[in-house]
């Protein structure tokens, strides 16, 4: 199932965020993507909003790779893949196989394309940003099932 939505400022990525979290369930992974500026942390602030988290703790993991964040009702494992150069083997560099191993877990992937075509079991929901900055954001949500 394929579904478009159009938020036209910030505030509105956050809250269309916000409501993608009442959906997740435990093993959702969250591919996420878009170009610089598209709104993917922000997007992500507003998933671990709905998931009663404090945004003010919730930063993009550029340099730390992976940030886990521990919600009531979730393990939140947010990665960035954007420092990491596509040729190397990025599911090992960021521990992706253990992460996906937490029966717990929700995983949100910034710069999912540089994966590949590594394939999740359980399938994932694909979100594409287009538009950067205080434009209109084109936000397109995919889930597909497991291969």
């Amino acid at each position: 199932m394929t579904e478009t939505k159009i938020c036209n400022n910030p505030e509105e990525t956050f809250e269309l965020g916000a409501s993608l979290a009442g959906g997740l369930v435990a093993g959702d992974i969250v591919l996420l993507f878009g170009g610089l500026g598209a709104g993917k942390t922000l997007l992500t602030k507003g998933i671990l909003h709905g998931l009663g988290y404090d945004v003010d703790e919730v930063t993009s993991p550029s340099f730390a790779l992976v940030n886990l964040y521990n919600t009531d009702k979730f393990d939140v494992y947010h990665i960035d893949l954007w420092r990491l150069n596509a040729a190397a083997d990025i599911a090992a560099a960021v521990g992706l196989d253990e992460i996906l191993d937490d029966a717990i877990a929700v995983v949100i992937i910034e710069w999912a394309e540089k994966l590949g075509d590594f394939s999740f079991p359980n399938g994932e929901i694909r979100i594409s940003i287009a538009g950067d900055g205080d434009e209109p954001r084109t936000v397109t949500l995919e889930r597909r099932s497991g291969r």
